[in-house]
């Protein structure tokens, strides 16, 4: 399977890294890789030699100890291994860095460890024991893309699974300095190719250094190639020498040329941020945000959780395509973070259940598309697979009678409850009040509220869901309203349980407080929130499709299974025209009509314009129904955008998300 012409990969398993365990001079273990033919690391003299090569080849005690930026401290690294140096430049960071600096760390690997050699790696040092389990917990699946950590409450690590020149040409972010690592050039050439030194000089901020521990010619002629100086240093213990350097002037972003109106607006460091809107989108924003220090209103026209996210029980799921595209890509990813964000967030489970989800082929034209799907994209068995009729029984502990994906790291949510935790962050000030108008003033923005009040922000994030664009910077982004009416049983003291979250036409997650949850009703273009006995009857109908066992065994046991018998909440949900969420900064769109007119002559007469923007306006909406998988990492993607940092997402898929791509689709096709 190749990448697409975007430089994606395809989705599918990552080969995990093959070690086996030396004993060196001393009698110690040492990872070793059986396909490189060499050692990750000297158990006696290792740490030693990352400290020298990394952190001292990159003046990283003084350049931490001087940090005055509101913005992260960023590392690159091509080859995240063991995780050695990065846990080392953490402590580094721990020791030296001001109170208030953050460090954000960015590593590639294209053969990842698993769980339990990446435990065993590190367990070497005792004293990076802490961090080492922060590191293992969070420890992802090997699926090619971004994946976001929380080290710690001022530590971030993006790991980049996948070959190292390909990921960094494909990373939306900038470094300040460099761990040239890897195998040696001698045993891993296949690395240390021009495109990985273009790809370090292109996502390099000016002065960006970097260190490694080879001075081989292939290494030093192709930094030289791309603009960076270096210089030999003595090396660590039986090498003689290292290199160092730097970049004074990296290349302009080339991509851009093709995409302009992408281009991101400059970043202007946020002190106070009002986020409109305290459902999963806002509250989500509102945490990210927080979290960096940054001063926020949440304001909200009812309480946290009140509209579209307020249900008692949500499904934390995605449905994939079965052709590969950015949709699926974006999707897959917020699965995989939302998992990790709640485990970091929640970890007693209080607000969430990893029970695992089923989505069931009832027809013979969805086994088809299962089967389609499966053979397309053979991703790991901790993300999805297939699954027959009888294991899927098993699993959910009722008859299924039918064969299914099983998404074991999928679930189920307190959407309510979460919004109001999230509403709790500490610097997070909520505010009940209705929105009316937008007025940039002073470099920053004022907040007409529906009581007569005003509120000043440097930024505003837009979450409002079908509301989002009702404001005359918004108005152009087109948005649907589609309503969602959830179905609840009281349940007998003898019902049985479900063991995971099932999906047809409808979802059933496992009982929650006596209660069964099911639904929703999908009704485009239908903003009414009245809760409606048709649509409990659609509700029980797709039930019984879904789930005629359970629904038989549930009458057994005395069931109330009509309408009369139910209570429900209906909520409006919004939704984009190409059902993928915005999230970004929102475009000037007069100026996007008048500046690339000339794409409705001809789509290949681009301008060298970069895209307008409202400065400091941005937008988090048209979530859908799949706002648990896609909001939170789209929260995480703003307050990067909002803070200068390296995005989580992969640069075609931030563009994919971005609001302004409905404009430039319509001005293409002549709309």
């Amino acid at each position: 399977m190749t990448a697409a012409p975007d430089g994606m990969p395809p989705l599918a398993a990552l080969e995990t890294a093959r070690l086996d365990w030396q004993r060196d001079d001393t009698g110690e273990e040492a990872p070793r890789s059986t396909d490189f033919d060499d050692v990750y690391f000297s158990r006696h003299v290792g740490r030693a030699e990352t400290e020298h090569v990394f952190l001292g080849g990159n003046r990283l005690p003084e350049r931490f100890a001087d940090w005055q930026e509101r913005r992260p401290f960023a590392i690159g690294e091509t080859g995240f291994g063991t995780g050695l140096n990065m846990l080392c430049a953490w402590a580094c960071f721990d020791t030296h860095a001001a109170p208030g600096a953050r460090l954000h760390l960015v590593s590639t690997e294209k053969f990842p460890l698993d769980r339990e050699d990446l435990a065993r790696a590190l367990a070497i040092w005792p004293d990076l024991a802490g961090r080492a389990e922060a590191l293992v917990v969070q420890w992802p699946e090997p699926v090619a893309g971004v994946h976001r950590l929380w080290l710690g409450p001022r530590v971030t690590l993006d790991l980049h699974f996948g070959d190292a020149a390909e990921r960094l040409a494909l990373l939306d972010g900038r470094v300040d300095a460099w761990f040239l690592d890897g195998f040696a050039p001698s045993k891993n050439p296949e690395m240390w190719q021009p495109e990985l030194f273009e790809a370090m000089a292109a996502h390099s901020r000016p002065g960006a250094t970097f260190a490694t521990f080879t001075c081989a010619g292939v290494v030093k002629r192709g930094l030289a190639a791309t603009g960076f100086a270096w210089r030999k240093m003595p090396g660590f213990g039986r090498k003689r020498e290292m290199l160092a350097g730097e970049i004074a002037s990296p290349p302009t972003d080339a991509r851009r040329t093709t995409t302009p109106w992408f281009t991101p607006p400059p970043a202007r460091p946020p002190r106070r941020v009002a986020v409109i809107g305290a459902g999963i989108a806002g509250a989500s924003v509102a945490a990210a945000l927080a979290a960096r220090g940054v001063a926020v209103t949440l304001l909200d026209r009812e309480s946290p959780g009140a509209g579209g996210s307020g249900n008692a029980q949500g499904v934390l799921y995605v449905k994939l395509a079965a052709e590969t595209n950015h949709q699926s890509r974006v999707y897959l990813a917020g699965l995989l973070h939302s998992r990790r964000w709640l485990t970091s967030l929640d970890p007693g489970q209080s607000l969430w259940s990893p029970c695992g989800v089923l989505q069931l082929a009832l027809s013979e034209k969805e086994q088809a598309r299962q089967a389609h799907f499966l053979e397309r994209h053979p991703l790991p068995s901790g993300v999805v697979e297939g699954v027959s009729a009888e294991q899927g029984t098993e699993r959910a502990g009722i008859r299924t009678g039918a064969p299914a994906l099983d998404y074991p790291r999928a679930g189920w949510v307190r959407p309510d409850a979460l919004c109001r935790r999230l509403t709790e962050t500490p610097g997070i000030v909520f505010r009940r009040a209705e929105v009316i108008r937008l007025a940039a003033e002073g470099g920053g923005w004022r907040l007409l509220l529906g009581d007569g009040k005003t509120l000043d922000a440097d930024q505003i994030v837009i979450a409002t869901a079908t509301l989002a664009n009702r404001f005359a910077q918004t108005s152009a982004l087109p948005l649907q309203p589609v309503r969602g009416q959830v179905s609840r049983l009281r349940l007998p003291p003898a019902a049985p349980g479900l063991g995971r979250v099932v999906c047809a036409g409808s979802y059933v997650p496992p009982p929650l407080d006596g209660w069964l949850t099911f639904g929703a009703t999908f009704t485009p273009n239908d903003a009414d929130s009245e809760v409606r006995e048709s649509d409990h009857a659609a509700n029980l109908a797709e039930f019984e499709r879904t789930l005629p066992a359970y629904a038989a065994a549930l009458r057994e046991a005395g069931a109330d299974l009509t309408p009369r018998g139910l209570e429900g909440r209906a909520g409006v949900r919004a939704a984009s025209p190409d059902k993928s969420p915005y999230a970004g900064p929102v475009p000037d769109a007069e100026a996007w009509q008048e500046e690339y007119a000339a794409l409705a002559r001809d789509a290949s007469r681009i301008p060298e314009i970069p895209g307008r923007h409202h400065a400091g306006l941005w937008i988090s909406a048209a979530h859908g129904s799949r706002g648990l998988a896609s909001a939170p990492l789209c929260a995480e993607l703003l307050a990067s955008m909002i803070c200068d940092e390296p995005l989580p997402l992969e640069q075609p898929l931030v563009d994919h998300l971005h609001p302004g791509r409905r404009l430039i689709r319509d001005l293409i096709q002549g709309k």
